[in-house]
């Protein structure tokens, strides 16, 4: 998106604005406690004076020495002006000066008033002075002391120091920027890397890895979930490669039978007995081709997740011996021994749980010898209800068994089972039906002894 700003830049932009916030927070601090330094020293030079102004009234004999010694005070002491009264009656002052009324006196511990006059600024306080009878001033008079100083020297030093915070406010905000650019840009480096590594990642190379160990821990888990991302990625591209060349082999077969007895039939002319059965075998492969898809579609529905279409209560027992009568044909062509033990009733879709039953009773049937017995049993485990079905027959590896639920999988490599027109989805819809009802499949094989394991949760079992 145009105008989007990086990472990089907000952090930038973050950290400088955070860093002008304290300087200028710190140059306006310095600024008035200067000036607040300058008031308390302007308090105390004040109270200085009030008190030698206090002296020299005391110990003047008449008002012509008063006047001479004040003179005398205001020269020494350039921009201090005296402003002293009795009643109306002004004794000393400079009427320039124009002192306020109302000023606060030194022993209040009142800050000094600041006042303008003119280009001037002035600063000042009050008190009393008690005078000596003199033969021009009523005796024990006592009179007003208004005082001030000309702030100039202050105000001069303030605008100086005002002016040097700004402009190394200023310096300092811009050091702060590029110093927050290069820590950004530095810290964010691990990100680039993880850029650079991802856009490697196709689908010819899915084993490239995130740098889980070389990133600091604020990226350690994005990293560590990317990796498992791209984990289960190369899992399922890896099994979708191995299911399409499946799927390819399983399609080819029919598919050459029908081109073969096609091609075969149009060779020459023949009976309508022959064109029956060549089309009699065609509709065959067509039927296990149309099984085919109708399982693919079935297990591509399971793997975006799908609700029961019509949950019930549902009698294992009463399923299984149903079943049990449906296969009684092909248990007795080989002798194989059918037996139920055990009830329990559980909630779910009859139809996709009696596909599910069928599926193992079929494949038990199928690799089952002769004068041998497939049994079932029920059973409650806790909160759980168990559907286990037992058969004899050749000892699955330990190795194969995670796999047999795998689609197309076949524990005979060759594919080929003349007495069954299976494309190894069986299992597979079993486990995806399972799945469905909250519950699992499990397999297990040892000493010629196969069984598989139907595990309901206690939520679906009634």
């Amino acid at each position: 998106m145009p105008g989007r700003l990086s990472l990089t830049a907000r952090l930038t932009a973050f950290y400088t604005l955070v860093s002008a916030a304290v300087l200028v927070g710190m140059g306006v601090l310095v600024s008035l406690a200067t000036e607040r330094h300058f008031v308390e020293l302007d308090h105390d030079y004040l109270k200085d004076k009030i008190g030698l102004v206090q002296k020299i009234v005391r110990e003047s004999p008449s008002q012509v020495e008063l006047s001479g010694r004040l003179d005398e005070l205001l020269n020494s002491h350039h921009g201090l002006f005296v402003d002293l009264r009795q009643g109306d009656r002004l004794v000393y002052g400079q009427e320039a000066a124009s002192f306020p009324k109302g000023l606060p006196t030194a022993d209040s511990g009142a800050d000094p008033v600041d006042w303008s006059v003119g280009p001037q600024t002035l600063r000042g306080l009050s008190a009393q002075a008690e005078a000596p009878a003199l033969p021009d001033v009523a005796s024990q008079a006592t009179m007003q002391l208004r005082i001030a100083v000309d702030t100039a020297h202050h105000a001069h030093f303030l605008q100086a120091l005002r002016q040097t915070l700004m402009l190394y406010l200023l310096g300092a905000i811009l050091v702060s920027g590029l110093l927050g650019w290069w820590a950004a840009r530095r810290g964010l480096a691990p990100l680039r890397v993880m850029k650079e590594r991802a856009m490697t990642v196709t689908a010819q190379k899915l084993d490239q890895r995130m740098p889980v160990q070389a990133v600091p821990a604020e990226f350690a888990d994005l990293a560590q979930s990317l990796n498992n991302m791209l984990e289960r990625l190369q899992s399922d591209f890896a099994r979708l490669q191995e299911f399409s060349s499946d799927l390819a082999h399983e399609l080819r077969t029919p598919i050459n039978n029908l081109l073969t007895q096609t091609q075969v039939s149009l060779a020459q002319k023949r009976d309508a007995n022959a064109y029956q059965d060549i089309l009699a075998s065609n509709a065959e492969e067509f039927q296990r081709l149309a099984r085919m898809v109708s399982d693919m579609l079935f297990l591509a529905k399971t793997e975006h997740g799908i609700e029961l279409p019509n949950p019930e209560a549902i009698s294992l027992d009463q399923e299984t011996q149903a079943l049990f009568e449906f296969y009684d044909a092909v248990a007795d062509e080989k002798r194989i021994r059918l037996s139920l033990t055990g009830q329990a009733v559980v909630m779910g879709d009859r139809l996709m749980l009696r596909r599910a039953i069928g599926n193992l009773l079929s494949n038990a049937l199928r690799h089952s010898p002769t004068d041998a017995e497939v049994a079932v049993m029920i059973e409650q485990q806790g909160a759980n209800t168990t559907l286990s079905l037992t058969n004899q027959g050749v000892t699955i590896s330990p190795e194969v068994l995670p796999r047999l639920f795998d689609r197309f999988f076949r524990v005979d490599k060759s594919r080929s089972h003349p007495d069954s027109d299976g494309a190894g989805l069986g299992l597979s819809i079993t486990q995806a039906i399972m799945a469905a009802h909250g519950g699992a499949v499990t397999a297990s094989s040892s000493n010629g002894i196969t069984t598989f394991c139907l595990v309901f949760p206690g939520s679906v079992a009634g």
